[in-house]
C-alpha cells in the first residue's frame, strides 16, 4: 500500500516495524535492510512500514543543485513491495517539515504516528534539522521509548559501502552495468513519447523520442536496453546525445524498439539500460551511419539474448 499527500497515518497499520530513509533506486544495500525489516516483521505479525520522502529532502532545499533521482515513486514502491514491505508512507516533504528537531521528529512521528514497535535503520543514517541526529542519538531515544533498535552494517562492494551517490556517479560515468550490479538490476527511466524529426522512420529505424523528467540519465552515448509498454517488453537500441550526422546539437533520447510495430505517440515507456555499446559520433555520410546502426541493433539483440530477466514492469 502506498500512502501519500497525508499528515496523517492510518491508525489500523500502526505498531509495526519500521525503517526511514529516502531509498532511492531500492539497491542492494536498501534490500539488505528491508529484509531485515520484513523478517522482523513476520516474526511478530506487525506490518512491514517504509517511511520515505516525497520529494527527497534535497528537492526541498535546494531544487536547483539537488541531485536527479534514480527512480520515481511509484516504481520506487513496487520496489519496495517486492521486497515484501506492507505500506509505504511517501511523507509530504515541506520546508516547515525539514526543520524538525531530531528528536522532535522522533516522538511526533516514530512514536505518535507510526508507533513503531521495531525500528530497522543503516549505521550511517542521520536525520532531523541539517541531518544532525545519528544513530547514536537514535539508540538513545529507542531505549527510552522501549523499543527495538536494529542496526545494518552497509554491503560493501570493492571495499566501498553501496550508495545511491555511488550509482548516479557510475551512470554519470556510462557505466551502466556496474550500476545494475549495486542496484540488482539495470537502471530504468521512463518518459512520454514526442513527435521528433521523422528521420528514423525515413531511414527505415523508427525510434521512440523520449521526454523525460526529474530522473537521473546516464551518459551520452549508444545502449543496449530494454523497453517496458505496460507489461511487456522489447529489445532497444537506445541513443542518448545529440545527432551530429544532421548537425544536430541538443540532447535527446530515442529507442529503437527491436521487432515492435505500432504508433507509441503519447504513450509512456520505461527504458532500462542494460550495456553502453560506443559512444556518438559523427559519420561522414549517411549509409556509414546506417551500417553502423544495423551494427548496434545486432550487438543488442545479442546482449539480450545472454540475459536472463526476471523483474516485471514497475
Amino acid at each position: 500500500m502506498l500512502i501519500r499527500d497525508s499528515e496523517t497515518f492510518p491508525e489500523h497499520l500502526r505498531g509495526g516495524v519500521v525503517s526511514i530513509g529516502n531509498f532511492d533506486g531500492v539497491h542492494q544495500g536498501h534490500r539488505r535492510l528491508l529484509e531485515q525489516v520484513v523478517a522482523q516483521a513476520r516474526q511478530l505479525g506487525r506490518p512491514a512500514v517504509v517511511f520515505t520522502f516525497e520529494p527527497s529532502p534535497a528537492w526541498v532545499l535546494n531544487p536547483e543543485g539537488a541531485p536527479l533521482p534514480l527512480c520515481w515513486l511509484e516504481r520506487k514502491a513496487n520496489l519496495l513491495r517486492q521486497l515484501g514491505v506492507d505500506v509505504i508512507w511517501a511523507y509530504p516533504t515541506s520546508r516547515e517539515f525539514l526543520q524538525l528537531e531530531a528528536e522532535e521528529f522522533f516522538w511526533r512521528f516514530v512514536m505518535g504516528q507510526l508507533q513503531a514497535k521495531v525500528l530497522v535503520e543503516g549505521s550511517n543514517f542521520r536525520f532531523g534539522r541539517n541531518r544532525q541526529a545519528h544513530i547514536g542519538h537514535l539508540q538513545a531515544w529507542c531505549a527510552a521509548a522501549d523499543i527495538r533498535l536494529e542496526v545494518v552494517p552497509p554491503i560493501e562492494v570493492d571495499g566501498q559501502p553501496v550508495s545511491s551517490s555511488w550509482i548516479r556517479q557510475l551512470l554519470l560515468q556510462g557505466q551502466v552495468e556496474k550500476a545494475a550490479q549495486l542496484l540488482g538490476r539495470p537502471h530504468r527511466i521512463r518518459g512520454q513519447v514526442i513527435r521528433g524529426a521523422g528521420r528514423g522512420k525515413q531511414l527505415g529505424y523508427p525510434t521512440a523520442n523520449l521526454q523525460v523528467d526529474r530522473l537521473l540519465l546516464p551518459a551520452e552515448g549508444i545502449y543496449a536496453g530494454r523497453a517496458w509498454l505496460g507489461d511487456a517488453a522489447w529489445p532497444a537500441a537506445i541513443s542518448l546525445g545529440p545527432n551530429p550526422t544532421f548537425g544536430e546539437t541538443a540532447q535527446k533520447l530515442e529507442a529503437f524498439l527491436i521487432g515492435f510495430d505500432g504508433d507509441l505517440y503519447d504513450h509512456w515507456v520505461e527504458l532500462e539500460f542494460m550495456a553502453r555499446l560506443r559512444a556518438v559520433r559523427q559519420f561522414p555520410e549517411v549509409g556509414a551511419l546506417l551500417a553502423q546502426m544495423a551494427e548496434d541493433i545486432s550487438v543488442t539483440q545479442q546482449i539480450l539474448a545472454q540475459i536472463q530477466f526476471q523483474e516485471t514492469s514497475s
